[in-house]
């Protein structure tokens, strides 16, 4: 039933006059207008529309965990808006494909009338990056010293702001935290998994050790590994070990989040862990879907320029590959998979935990 009291039209509702005549190719203004301008302006038209959709999103998503209490509820909504966001990421990474229908020679026709202009300058790209989590401790040397600088004073002091409000990660952490269930009255879930991994670990040194088709040094190589996963093990449950690594970069998770993630990726198949198990799941394809898109554009800059600067100073695509490699968010929840058993050797939940974990209904007497 019609709600409305004044007629919408589509081309007002969707404001076609200010979208369709938004595109002003600097080219024609210094001589004949350079005909894959158009395309450009629009893919990163498009790209900043799909951004603010995506902050849309991480807004809503953000209001839920800075709450005291996050709901159980709450996190099938939580998830159904990450996994779209994934779906948005997904079709820009494709995206890059239709800027590549463009010759570098193209390209070239009008990118020196673009100088500074550059990615550096997507406000809402950076808005996306520091809202997840990657401020600028922890992006890479040129990150922190350059791209502030290339901003106007209104768009540098908003970001820098934005640099002091809590991201996505440093709400996740504070949840994951929260979490129950690591020490319940009598049990300790820990010294359990501690005795489960030592045996893996042995089993592992036995069977590299009994195998004759192998090069003495591959061995050594081998048993060297299994004594760093080991030394990663241990780290996992000794407080200084574990503080010590995070400050020498090996995790950003504290470590009680670090634990309540790997207790929620061992037993996932637990009724009550199967949200939380979707919206870590989630994070990481996030991260993944940025760092795809990364390798994609650092790809993409390679082919259209070579090895020349970027138009806002950068090394082109030198300085894409390494944010690729560095400028990371969820790096923690990659590794999970070095502390993870598998299934047939997790020690068993005593029936009380179990209980704790499942979802159970009383019947009328």
């Amino acid at each position: 039933m019609q709600k409305n009291t004044t007629p919408c039209y589509y081309g007002d509702y969707l404001q076609l006059e200010k979208i369709l005549t938004a595109q002003a190719p600097e080219s024609a203004k210094y001589a004949a207008e350079a005909h894959d301008e158009t395309l450009f302006i629009i893919v990163h038209q498009t790209y900043e529309l799909w951004f603010k959709q995506i902050l849309h999103e991480l807004k809503a998503v953000m209001s839920v965990f800075a709450e005291a209490e996050v709901k159980d509820e709450q996190l099938t909504g939580i998830v159904h808006k990450l996994k779209r966001i994934i779906t948005i990421q997904k079709l820009l990474n494709s995206q890059i494909a239709v800027i590549e229908t463009m010759t570098p020679q193209d390209f070239m026709s009008f990118r020196d009338y673009l100088v500074p202009a550059s990615g550096f300058q997507s406000v809402q790209f950076k808005m996306l990056e520091i809202g997840l989590g990657l401020k600028s401790d922890y992006r890479i040397d040129f990150d922190k010293n350059s791209f502030y600088s290339r901003l106007n004073d209104k768009d540098r002091d908003f970001l820098q702001q934005l640099e002091h409000e809590p991201s996505l990660f440093e709400r996740i952490e504070k949840w994951l935290e929260r979490m129950p269930f690591l020490q319940l009255d009598n049990f300790s879930f820990w010294q359990m998994y501690g005795q489960a991994t030592e045996t893996m670990l042995a089993d592992d040194k036995k069977t590299v050790q009994g195998i004759e088709q192998i090069a003495e040094h591959e061995r050594e190589m081998q048993l060297k590994e299994i004594e760093r996963t080991a030394e990663k093990f241990s780290a996992l449950l000794d407080a200084d070990k574990y503080q010590q690594l995070q400050k020498d970069g090996a995790f950003r998770l504290s470590q009680k989040a670090m634990l309540s993630a790997l207790f929620i990726n061992l037993y996932q198949e637990e009724p009550m862990f199967n949200l939380p198990f979707q919206l870590l799941t989630c994070l990481t394809e996030i991260d993944e879907n940025l760092t795809i898109w990364r390798y994609k554009h650092a790809m993409m800059v390679q082919r259209m320029l070579g090895t020349k600067i970027g138009t806002g100073g950068s090394s082109g695509h030198d300085y894409l590959k390494r944010t690729t490699e560095k400028n990371r968010i969820f790096t923690d929840l990659f590794n999970m998979a070095t502390f993870l058993l598998p299934k047939s050797d997790l020690p068993a939940l005593p029936k009380d935990i179990k209980r704790h974990l499942g979802f159970y209904f009383a019947g009328q007497a």
